[in-house]
C-alpha cells in the first residue's frame, strides 16, 4: 500500500527547530512507577539521532498513560534519562507541556540539543475522553492550547508515533495543518510490515489472539477471516474462553460471573457467528488451568463446568496442539498473552507459545504492549521477525479502518513539498 507521506530524511535540518511527536508510552511497575520495558524508547532512537546529528533543535512531545488508567499518567523525566543513555547525548526534561517555562526552554535550545516537554495528557484536549465527547476537525484543533502555544516556535513537525496513529487528538493530527510535516523511520517500518501481513502474507497465515483486551481480538477477527488474511486463528486467554462459551461450553459460576462483570458476554454471539461462517479456521483451547491449594491444576474442556475457580491459562494439550500449527505457518501474527503470565503458576502458556513462535521458520510479528512485554520476558526479541510497537493502532489497521494520523499526514503532504 502506497501512502503519500514524506520521509523525515527529505528535510535539511540545519538551523531548524523541530517538533517531534513520539509514542514512548511505556509499561510502569505499579509500585515503583519505574519503566519496565524500553522497547518504544529504543525504537525512537534512529529518527531522533539522525535529526540531532543534522544540527536541529529538537523538542519532543509524548504521553504516558491516560485518564482511563490514571495510575500510569506520569511525568516523562525517566523517559528523558533513558533516551539520553540510548542516544549518548543529553536529553533534557521540563515538567511543562506548553506553558511559559516550556516555551522558554524551546527558545533556548541550541543546535543538536533536545528536550522532552511535559506529558501531553496533562491537557484535557489530549485525553481519550476529549476525543469521544468533543468532535473537532483537525483544522478546528489548531485552536487548542497545545497547538496555539507550540506551533509558532517550530519550522517542521515530525511524527514518529505510529503506535498512537488511531488517536484523534491535537498532538497527532493538528500540527500538520500549520507546519510542514513528515514521518519518521519507525512510522514507515510499522506501516510497511502491517501492510504486508494484511495484504501479502505468506501462507498459511496464523493469528494467535489472546489477552484480556478482548475487544482488540474481536475487532480484527472477522476482518482477517473475511478477507483471507488469516487462514487459522488460535484463541487463548479470555478470547479462548468466550469462544468456548460460543461452542456451548459452560465454564462454571465464578468464571461466568467474571465475564458478566467485565461485560465480555456481549462477544459470545459474534463468536457464534464467526465459528459458523468460518468452520475449521478458529481453534479453541483443549484444556485450561486454574489454582487449587496453591498449585496449578489443568482440566480438559470436556470436564467443565467447574465452579469457584478462575481459568488463568491454557493447558499443555492446547500448547502442544497450537505448537504443531505454529511450526507449519508461513506467517505468524501474535497479539495478547495466553494467560496471566505475571503469576508463575500461569506463565506456562504464554512462555511456551512465545518460544514456539520464536523458533518457528515462518515470518513472525508480535504486536501490542502486553504482548511485547510478555515476549521480552521469555525470549530474545531478535528471534521475532518484527516486533510492532503498536497496539490499538495495529488492531485498527488490521481491521482495514483508516488511521487518523495517516489521513492527517496525507492531507497535508503538500505543505512540506512546498519547502523541499
Amino acid at each position: 500500500m502506497e501512502i503519500n507521506i514524506h520521509s523525515y530524511q527529505e528535510i535539511s535540518y540545519e538551523d531548524k527547530t523541530v517538533l517531534i511527536r513520539l509514542d514512548i508510552n511505556s509499561p510502569l511497575d505499579p509500585e515503583t512507577k519505574k519503566i519496565t520495558s524500553t522497547t518504544r524508547l529504543q525504537r525512537s532512537v534512529p529518527t531522533l539521532k539522525y535529526i540531532l546529528e543534522q544540527g536541529a533543535k529538537v523538542a519532543i512531545i509524548a504521553h504516558q498513560g491516560d485518564t482511563l488508567d490514571y495510575h500510569n499518567l506520569y511525568p516523562l523525566a525517566e523517559h528523558a534519562e533513558i533516551l539520553s543513555d540510548l542516544l549518548k547525548t543529553k536529553v533534557d526534561y521540563i515538567d511543562d507541556v506548553c506553558g511559559p517555562a516550556a516555551i522558554k526552554a524551546v527558545k533556548n535550545l541550541k543546535a543538536g540539543e533536545a528536550i522532552i516537554l511535559g506529558n501531553v495528557r496533562y491537557l484535557t484536549e489530549e485525553v481519550s475522553v476529549f476525543e469521544t465527547v468533543v468532535s473537532l476537525t483537525p483544522q478546528q484543533m489548531t485552536d487548542t492550547w497545545l497547538v496555539r502555544q507550540l506551533s509558532p516556535l517550530f519550522d517542521v513537525y515530525i511524527n514518529e508515533a505510529f503506535s498512537a496513529a488511531h488517536r484523534y487528538c491535537p498532538s497527532m493530527v493538528a500540527f500538520q495543518e500549520v507546519l510542514p510535516s513528515a514521518a519518521g523511520e519507525l512510522f514507515f517500518q510499522e506501516y510497511s510490515v502491517l501492510s504486508n501481513v494484511l495484504h501479502n502474507a505468506k501462507k498459511p497465515s496464523v493469528f494467535v489472539l489472546g489477552g484480556a483486551k478482548i475487544s482488540d481480538a474481536f475487532g480484527m477477527m472477522e476482518q482477517v477471516l473475511a478477507n483471507g488474511t488469516a487462514d487459522k486463528i488460535l484463541t487463548t486467554g479470555v478470547v479462548g474462553m468466550v469462544m468456548l462459551m460460543a461452542k456451548g461450553v459452560e465454564p462454571g459460576k465464578q468464571y461466568s460471573a467474571f465475564l458478566k462483570d467485565k461485560d465480555f458476554l456481549q462477544f459470545v454471539e459474534p463468536a457464534k457467528k464467526y465459528l459458523s461462517e468460518y468452520p475449521g479456521q478458529i481453534e479453541v483451547p483443549l484444556d485450561v488451568a486454574y489454582e487449587k491449594d496453591g498449585a496449578r491444576v489443568e482440566i480438559a474442556i470436556d470436564d467443565l463446568p467447574i465452579d469457584d475457580v478462575s481459568f488463568l491459562d491454557i493447558g499443555e494439550k492446547t500448547i502442544e496442539h497450537y505448537g504443531s500449527i505454529i511450526e507449519t505457518a508461513g506467517t505468524l501474527f501474535c497479539n495478547g498473552p495466553a494467560g496471566v503470565y505475571e503469576d508463575k503458576l500461569f506463565e506456562l502458556g504464554t512462555r511456551s507459545i512465545m518460544e514456539k513462535v520464536a523458533s518457528a521458520p515462518g515470518f513472525s510479528v508480535i504486536g501490542g504492549g502486553d504482548s511485547v512485554q510478555a515476549a521480552g520476558k521469555y525470549i530474545d526479541l531478535n528471534d521475532i521477525s518484527y516486533v510492532c510497537t503498536a497496539g490499538g493502532a495495529m488492531v485498527r489497521f488490521m481491521t482495514g479502518e483508516p488511521l487518523a494520523l495517516v489521513k492527517a499526514m496525507e492531507a497535508n503532504s503538500d505543505k512540506l513539498a512546498a519547502i523541499l
